[in-house]
């Protein structure tokens, strides 16, 4: 009897399974299933493809007809207004850049709101308990996604509208002193308003009210704003990515003038608008319940 109790192992020497608690109980998830995940349901929106394909091509029509208008009335421009053309304002006007803005904010934003209003949100932060890898995840697909549209876009109105012009003689090329960057700055355009509408989407959840809270940010409140003979005011208006893009980055050659933007100040602005709203949406969806 003795021989038989202390051959048998006791509760103490048994092997247990090491515990799990908490997000390490669930298997880590790799970064690149996350962005496959997050690109297959970005693109499953119809919305997306509705938005980006027809806001493209619409843009780039755009382009053209006002090319075409500059071409046939390039004979009756007076000489000060043939000095201070500039090309560039046809490859992207101003209303064609609202139009754009409004069409990447709107995906941003539905990229996250649709998520919420059919429940799949649950779902994925069940299957990913570590929300910021999601958020960070679909930040970067969303980003990534619309920088690819912005410069096709760009790159596109440019060939348009230049290509028309040269026919006056008065086209550009892409080696020409300041086109790279009003190119790089109306590519950058999408995927900021993108990630804008992306983090007004976290925190509103509603698709009508983000996508018109990510419109009266990025186009319509900044449309009101003109230079003033107030400093503040002026630095204050210049930290909106319209207005920075509209009187410096959008023109080869920006005036130096105290009202105005500087160059420096306005790559600034478009980089510190995005990351605020990829931080905001992280925070947002990691402190809120689904």
């Amino acid at each position: 009897m003795t021989t038989t109790a202390a051959t048998q192992p006791t509760a103490a020497a048994q092997p247990t399974a090491p515990a799990l608690s908490g997000p390490s109980a669930e298997p880590r998830v790799r970064l690149r299933g996350l962005l496959a995940a997050e690109w297959i349901k970005l693109w499953s929106l119809r919305s997306t493809r509705w938005v980006l394909g027809l806001g493209v091509l619409a843009v780039i029509a755009m382009a053209a007809q006002g090319s075409l208008d500059t071409y046939r009335s390039w004979p009756d421009y007076g000489p000060m207004e043939r000095a201070h053309f500039d090309p560039m304002t046809e490859a992207l006007s101003g209303v064609a850049v609202a139009l754009l803005m409004i069409g990447a904010a709107s995906v941003g934003a539905l990229s996250i709101v649709g998520e919420y209003a059919s429940g799949l949100i649950r779902t994925t932060l069940t299957a990913v308990p570590a929300r910021h890898r999601v958020m960070t995840a679909k930040a970067a697909v969303v980003g990534g996604v619309m920088l690819a549209v912005g410069t096709a876009v760009s790159l596109g109105t440019f060939a348009v509208s230049q290509a028309i012009l040269s026919g006056r003689g008065i086209g550009l090329s892409l080696g020409d002193p300041g086109v790279p960057r009003v190119l790089a700055a109306n590519a950058l355009l999408v995927p900021l308003s993108a990630l804008v509408g992306l983090g007004i989407g976290a925190v509103l959840r509603h698709t009508a009210a983000a996508v018109v809270t990510a419109c009266a940010v990025l186009v319509i409140l900044p449309l009101f704003f003109k230079p003033s003979v107030h400093q503040w005011a002026n630095d204050l208006y210049g930290m909106f990515p319209l207005y920075a893009w509209r009187h410096c980055l959008s023109q080869l050659h920006p005036r130096s003038l105290p009202a105005l933007p500087t160059p420096t100040g306005s790559w600034l602005v478009f980089a510190l608008w995005p990351l605020v709203a990829v931080v905001v949406t992280v925070l947002v969806v990691r402190r809120r319940d689904v």
